[in-house]
C-alpha cells in the first residue's frame, strides 16, 4: 500500500460510517488523485472550475466531483454537465444560474447553501434572511433543474474550541429544523461542516460530510 493509501485509510479510520470524506484535491497533480481513486476512494473536491474541469476530463468518469470553493456565476456552464455536488451556494442569483445550466445540460444538479456562521467577515454565506428568502416555496417550485441537499458552513480559524463547537452547533439546530420542512427541490440530508483542522469537532455537532486535503495528500507547496 502507498503511503497516499495508507494516509487515506487512516483518515476514513476517524469517520463515523455515515460520513462522506471530500478528499480536497485541489492543486495536487492528477497521478494523486488516481493513486487514491485506485485505492477505492471516489469524492474529490476542487475549488478551481477550470482545474475542476480539467481533472474531470482527464480522470475516471465515475469520479464524484465536489465544487468546494466560491463559485462565480460565469463559470458555472463548464461544470453543469458533470458535477456531482456544488457545497457554496452563497446567493439566490447563483442557484438561479445553476438551475439554467442544469436545464441546458439536461439534469438535476445537487447543491449545498452555505451558511454563514463564523466571525471572520472574509467567509462566504448566506445571512439568516437571504436563507429565508431562497427557502420560499413559490420560488424553488419553478428551479427544477436543482435540488438543494443540505447545509454548509465554515467555522472561524480559531485556536478557541468552544467558539467553533458553538458555530457547528448552531448550523446543527438550523439543518434539523429544515430537515423537518416539506419543500419542493429540497431534500436535506447533507450537513457539510469540517476541514483538516477542525473535523473532529464537527462530527461531534453532527456533520455527515468532511473536507479533507493534507491529512491525505500531504501539505500544499
Amino acid at each position: 500500500m502507498s503511503e497516499l493509501s495508507d494516509r487515506l485509510k487512516k483518515t476514513l479510520s476517524t469517520l463515523p460510517e455515515n460520513c462522506t470524506l471530500v478528499a480536497v484535491s485541489k492543486t495536487k497533480p492528477a497521478s494523486f488523485i488516481q493513486e487514491a481513486y485506485s485505492s477505492g476512494h471516489k469524492d474529490f473536491g476542487e475549488n478551481k472550475v477550470q482545474e475542476l474541469a480539467q481533472k474531470a476530463e482527464d480522470l475516471p468518469k465515475d469520479i464524484r466531483w465536489h465544487m468546494i470553493g466560491h463559485l462565480q456565476r460565469n463559470k458555472v456552464k463548464y461544470i453543469a454537465g458533470f458535477v456531482h455536488l456544488i457545497h457554496g451556494v452563497d446567493s439566490l442569483k447563483l442557484l438561479k444560474e445553476i438551475n439554467k445550466q442544469g436545464q441546458k445540460a439536461d439534469r438535476v444538479i445537487d447543491c449545498l447553501l452555505q451558511i454563514h456562521i463564523a466571525e471572520e467577515e472574509s467567509k462566504f454565506g448566506l445571512s439568516q434572511e437571504e436563507l429565508e428568502e431562497i427557502l420560499k416555496e413559490d420560488l424553488l417550485s419553478v428551479l427544477k433543474n436543482i435540488r438543494i441537499r443540505g447545509l454548509m458552513g465554515m467555522a472561524t480559524f480559531t485556536e478557541n474550541e468552544a467558539q467553533v463547537k458553538k458555530e457547528f452547533g448552531g448550523l446543527r439546530v438550523l439543518f434539523e429544523a429544515l430537515k423537518n420542512q416539506s419543500l419542493p427541490q429540497v431534500q436535506m440530508d447533507t450537513l457539510s461542516m469540517g476541514m483538516s483542522g477542525d473535523y473532529p469537532i464537527a462530527l461531534q455537532e453532527g456533520s455527515n460530510m468532511v473536507r479533507i486535503g493534507s491529512a491525505i495528500f500531504g501539505a500544499r507547496g
